[in-house]
């Protein structure tokens, strides 16, 4: 690992690998969620396997926790390096003729969406930690879907979250291109199919969940 990210091209490579598997993760956890809008059943039996399986729990719960820190984490290092290493005449120049507002300033928008996940650890991860290993409650694989809806049934909780999913697409709109740049996929053949999915990815995913946020608060 050290390797990987001793070098620019090695940490943009290490990013690119995080953020790839934050896309997938992505998608897993929009079906997960969105099968609360059909109803509590299908939303509880899935939550319960996703809270209670051990490989879930203590495998791959852990390495999507490492993965998160580790893509912010390496991001605002690449973004402090490329700032210092520009010229001082760069600041003068219209960096909107070249680049989108979006690419010129991932760290805010990244800011935002991790401000967003800190939230969402104490909406639910931290909730769920409480329940079942400082509360030590009995198991209740009825729950999940009640809590859900009871989340959103805050106004304030909601735009925030809407507001974050917006800028999350925003940071998905960049990210996702330059994740397979990083890696090499540049070729004119693929890039067009490329800019595509990230284009839908990064409009329907946010979708999703903002769908999710706004189904629970006006069916309360």
């Amino acid at each position: 690992m050290a390797g990987l990210t001793s070098s620019t091209i090695g940490r943009k490579y290490a990013m690119a690998l995080s953020a790839m598997f934050l896309l997938i993760f992505l998608i897993m956890h929009l079906t997960v969620n969105f099968l609360s809008v059909f109803g509590p059943d299908a939303f509880n039996t899935a939550s319960d396997f996703m809270g209670y399986n051990p490989l879930i729990q203590f495998i791959m719960q852990p390495v999507l926790g490492f993965a998160v820190i580790f893509h912010f984490v390496m991001g605002f290092i690449l973004e402090i390096r490329n700032r210092n290493a520009r010229p001082t005449k760069y600041a003068v120049n219209n960096g909107a003729a070249n680049s989108t507002w979006t690419s010129r300033n991932m760290i805010i928008s990244g800011l935002v969406v991790l401000a967003f996940l800190g939230l969402h650890m104490y909406d639910f991860w931290w909730h769920e930690i409480n329940f079942k290993y400082i509360e030590r409650n009995e198991v209740d694989n009825l729950r999940y879907w009640g809590e859900l809806h009871e989340r959103f049934a805050n106004p304030v909780r909601v735009v925030f979250y809407v507001v974050s999913f917006v800028l999350l697409g925003l940071h998905l709109a960049h990210g996702f291109q330059s994740s397979f740049q990083s890696i090499g996929a540049r070729h004119p053949k693929y890039t067009p199919t490329i800019k595509s999915l990230g284009k839908w990815y990064s409009i329907l995913i946010p979708a999703g969940f903002i769908f999710i946020a706004l189904f629970h608060f006006l069916t309360q």
